[in-house]
């Protein structure tokens, strides 16, 4: 990890997602009444679990309106959730206000133009590895998976590596692994 990544990482005490394209893979299925449909990967809602048990908050911050959104985040335990953002600028101000944070405290993932303009205020901003070109000019980071494929996963990961938290996480899976053997 580049030194100047991991300086930033080091300070996120919160992780704001964008979701289709970040948290899904930017498909939207829908059944013949309107009903719709998202596929989220297993192994991100993990991600954001082990972080959110070692002190990381969690928000989530969308263009669209979706129930299957508010499904998601609160089996995932988000309380903070601001869907039909069509400006996430403003948005993302009124969160740092609500979390008494400053931007540097934060790291964004998305992965079209309508996050740009959040992704250039955050002390960590990273882009999917399938975003737009014009995204991933203007973060700090490009994921090696895909939205919707364990590229959550992957920040998470990241900062908990760099906060020095991995290690321990680490220590208590194989701690499992070995007493099952």
């Amino acid at each position: 990890m580049k030194k100047n990544i991991e300086e930033k990482l080091q300070k996120v005490k919160l992780l704001i997602l964008d979701v289709d394209g970040v948290m899904t893979d930017g498909r939207i299925i829908m059944d013949y009444k309107g009903r719709e449909m998202k596929n989220f990967d297993v192994r991100d809602g993990h991600g954001l679990k082990i972080i959110q048990r070692y002190g990381i908050q969690v928000a989530i911050l969308t263009g669209r309106q979706s129930k299957v959104v508010e499904h998601r985040a609160r089996d995932l335990e988000i309380n903070d959730v601001y869907q039909g953002a069509l400006n996430k600028k403003d948005v993302f101000g009124k969160i740092l206000e609500r979390h008494k944070l400053s931007a540097g405290a934060v790291a964004f993932m998305g992965d079209d133009i309508v996050d740009i303009p959040v992704l250039k205020r955050v002390g960590f901003s990273a882009a999917v590895a399938d975003a737009l070109d014009i995204v991933k000019k203007s973060v700090d980071y490009i994921t090696v998976n895909r939205g919707g494929h364990g590229a959550v996963r992957e920040i998470c990961e990241m900062i908990l590596q760099a906060q020095g938290k991995w290690p321990e996480i680490a220590a208590k899976y194989e701690f499992a692994v070995r007493i099952k053997k």
